[in-house]
């Protein structure tokens, strides 16, 4: 056992991702702690309040836990391209009777200073970074109030910047993962770089713990990052049929249905690239979706949500890594042990 695990607690080497949106749910990040892993609640389009009153909850169960915040780091949109893009996708938001945004580009910071406030009023175990760098500042008041800070990385660049502010652990992310790529310069997303040679190239550049995810479904992947050098590993979209997951129930049979058999990075649906089922609005419009974050999350939100509601997947953004088919319909507890069943 690693220092770093030895400090946050797990007795498995298996961590469960954070998954903005809804899938991880305090009973989520609860199930994975007791399963002797580590949970992780997403902050990612949460308010503030909504974050305290989960923090509140998990830490009431007992068990650590770390909470994930996007850093900002916005890509602006044209007006034009922005209206251009609006236009497009205009009769989809037809069939729900939503009228789209034609103004000017809605940007925000998702609250940022706020969270950093409340986690620092009310420390976690674990806060981890993506999208970007918080700023050396930001690390050191949250290592002083005693919080392991970790940082998501898709590249040794990005794993150097990191070592600089002083994160005590990067988790690796390669292009195989589900959702947002997690990579600081989304105009210019990272390439398909088999995880155990990111591994390799990130632990040459610094000498940080390091945490892999993206694409791990079942043991032998889970075993074979860990022989790469990791010290553990993350899991997100296996765990998204699970009973404890807060994914809908459209995302949830679409990882299993086998009309969904290609996963494909997209921008279509916030403007950032982000890998998902390929469906009808990954086809139609992915190629004409301009970069532009998060105003396209912002624009295509409404329309993404009535698509849910309804059990429209072929509206809908259905996040999902490339090994989305070792998802199973179980207790987490259950998929963390077979997970676990290659160490």
């Amino acid at each position: 056992m690693s220092r770093l695990l030895s400090h946050l607690g797990p007795g498995l080497p298996i961590l469960a991702a954070p998954m903005s949106g809804g899938p991880s749910t305090p009973a989520l990040v609860t199930a994975a702690a007791r399963a002797g892993g580590l949970g992780f609640l997403a902050a990612g389009y949460k308010t503030p309040k909504t974050l305290a009153e989960q923090v509140r909850t998990v830490r009431a169960d007992g068990v650590p836990f770390g909470v994930n915040v996007f850093v900002p780091n916005p890509v602006s949109v044209s007006a034009e391209d922005y209206r251009d893009y609006v236009r497009a996708i205009r009769p989809e938001a037809a069939l729900y009777g939503l009228r789209l945004p034609d103004g000017e580009p809605v940007e925000d910071d998702d609250h940022w200073r706020d969270k950093i406030d409340l986690l620092l009023a009310d420390p976690v175990p674990v806060v981890s970074f993506t999208f970007g760098l918080p700023g050396r500042s930001v690390v050191a008041e949250l290592r002083r109030a005693g919080t392991v800070v970790v940082q998501t990385v898709t590249s040794a660049d990005e794993a150097r910047g990191a070592a600089g502010i002083g994160v005590d652990a990067v988790v690796v992310q390669a292009s195989a993962a589900g959702g947002h790529s997690a990579t600081f310069t989304s105009a210019h997303p990272p390439g398909a770089v088999p995880l155990p040679e990111l591994i390799s190239r990130v632990r040459g550049a610094v000498p940080l713990p390091v945490i892999a995810a993206g694409g791990l479904g079942g043991p032998a992947g889970v075993a074979g990052v860990l022989a790469a050098g990791a010290e553990a590993a993350m899991i997100g979209t296996a765990l998204l049929r699970t009973e404890e997951s807060g994914a809908s129930a459209p995302h949830k049979a679409a990882l299993a249905d086998p009309a969904f058999d290609t996963t494909v990075i997209t921008r279509a649906f916030t403007g950032r690239p982000a890998r998902a089922l390929r469906n009808h609005f990954v086809e139609r419009y992915d190629h004409v979706a301009p970069v532009g974050y998060p105003a396209l999350h912002h624009l295509t939100g409404p329309l993404r949500k009535a698509a849910t509601a309804a059990g429209d997947t072929r509206l809908m953004h259905l996040w999902a890594g490339t090994g989305h088919r070792h998802a199973r319909t179980e207790p987490a507890a259950r998929t963390f042990a077979r997970l676990a069943g290659g160490l």
